[in-house]
């Protein structure tokens, strides 16, 4: 296997955001904020109890941290309490210096020594292969999930639990709150456009936090798939309520991803990161306002579609004229450093605010513009839509081709959605 020597540690990549930590800092509070405990700051507690006499692989990013900004990592092995056999990344690297679509390779880590492997889109048979070569005994799950079906986070957690579980490995979650809250909204995933932006069958903002993801997931998919559960552990949070959102707790704010740059980001993106399956409109990649931010090029779109949304008067929410130049492409090279012209999301009531059903109206209107046009990508000429993808079936795009407007097109994932909250009831934690 090909290494190469990273020149910074876990650590270093928060140092540059240590100054900003003292609204949410032990010991300092803010009338109405929250005071919750990552599954990392139980576990760090109890003095790594969940951990003793294992041979641990973690499966990281930047946001594996506590409320002073200390990667868990760097804990561990500060500690003298673990045995980390291994840390692995998940896409955009262990230190999340890639793009989307990016990883950083396989490397060792300059501060504690440790091999990093490059876990993105890695197979079952990847993950068995590299846990044989760590000699793990125990997998430790630890990254920030922001709460779409699209964001791959989840899914390399789903493919490592199935490895764990045909290798005989303990799989310990430690549990984050879901910045987004509780509640699950949008269309099923379908066995036939499944990806890996989405693998299983759960709805497009799930409403879960990663350890009742887990419980969901070895209960009902991981059976059929490797005949049987995992040993799972799910190191809970405390004082986390399923209402809360990122905003209303004094948890620190790491990017989980480089487009991801705020809560708020994660508040649209169930629905702006719809914008993907788009060819001719960015979602902002590159701005101070990613998914925030959505436009065509400024010679096709224009100030009547700010209005027309206004016009609509959708719950929680707000519409800015908007005119951008995105600096990171993505899939769409024609748009890279064009200026474009579209809107701002202005989300003013997050309590009503629902982005799925905004992002619709969104497509609605932006589909009425000549120029709009739906992604298609010649790899896969199967299923050649990338938005049938992101949403789970050809439904939304074939209907909104055909004219329907946002309530029929919502509408229409009502029942399914019912069945996915009333199958994720038992595995809710809080």
């Amino acid at each position: 296997m090909e290494r190469r020597r990273f020149l910074t540690g876990a650590s270093a990549v928060t140092a540059g955001v240590v100054a900003a930590a003292a609204p949410g800092s032990p010991g300092l509070a803010t009338p109405g904020i929250r005071r919750v405990e990552t599954g990392l700051d139980v576990l760090v507690r109890s003095g790594f109890a969940e951990l003793a006499d294992q041979r641990v692989g973690v499966i990281s990013n930047p946001t594996g941290v506590d409320s002073a900004y200390r990667h868990l990592v760097d804990l561990m092995h500060d500690s003298g309490e673990v045995r980390i056999a291994a840390a692995f990344g998940p896409e955009h690297g262990f230190r999340g210096s890639a793009q989307a679509g990016g990883s950083e390779g396989t490397g060792i880590d300059a501060r504690t020594g440790i091999t990093v492997y490059d876990a993105y889109g890695a197979s079952q048979a990847k993950w068995e292969s590299m846990f044989a070569e760590a000699a793990v005994d125990t997998v430790v799950f630890d990254i920030q999930d922001v709460g779409a079906r699209f964001y791959t986070y989840i899914w390399t957690m789903y493919t490592s639990m199935a490895a764990a579980a045909r290798t005989g490995k303990r799989y310990v979650v430690l549990d984050r709150p879901n910045p987004i809250g509780g509640r699950a909204r949008g269309p099923m995933m379908t066995p036939g456009y499944t990806s890996g932006v989405g693998l299983k069958e759960i709805v497009q903002q799930h409403g879960m936090t990663v350890g009742e993801l887990a419980r969901f997931f070895n209960a009902t998919f991981l059976p059929a798939e490797v005949g049987g559960p995992v040993d799972l552990h799910v190191v809970q949070c405390r004082h986390w309520k399923r209402d809360a959102l990122a905003a209303d707790t004094d948890l620190p704010w790491v990017m989980p991803s480089p487009n991801m740059p705020t809560p708020d980001t994660a508040l649209v993106y169930p629905g702006t990161g719809l914008f993907e399956g788009v060819a001719s409109i960015t979602e902002g990649r590159g701005t101070c306002r990613p998914f925030e931010l959505i436009g065509g090029l400024a010679d096709d779109f224009d100030y009547h579609w700010s209005d027309r949304l206004n016009a609509r008067d959708l719950p929680g929410v707000e519409f800015r004229e908007a005119y951008f130049t995105p600096t990171s492409a993505g899939q769409k090279p024609a748009l890279l450093n064009k200026l474009c012209a579209g809107v701002e999301v202005k989300v003013v009531d997050r309590a009503v605010y629902d982005p799925i059903r905004t992002a619709v109206a969104m497509l609605v209107e932006a589909h009425r513009y000549p120029a709009f046009a739906w992604r298609q990508d010649s790899w896969d000429t199967a299923r050649p839509y990338w938005i049938d993808k992101l949403t789970g079936s050809p439904r939304l795009r074939t209907m909104i081709d055909a004219g329907a407007d946002v309530d029929d097109v919502v509408g229409a994932w009502a029942d399914e959605l019912a069945a996915f909250e009333r199958a994720r009831r038992p595995h809710l934690l809080y």
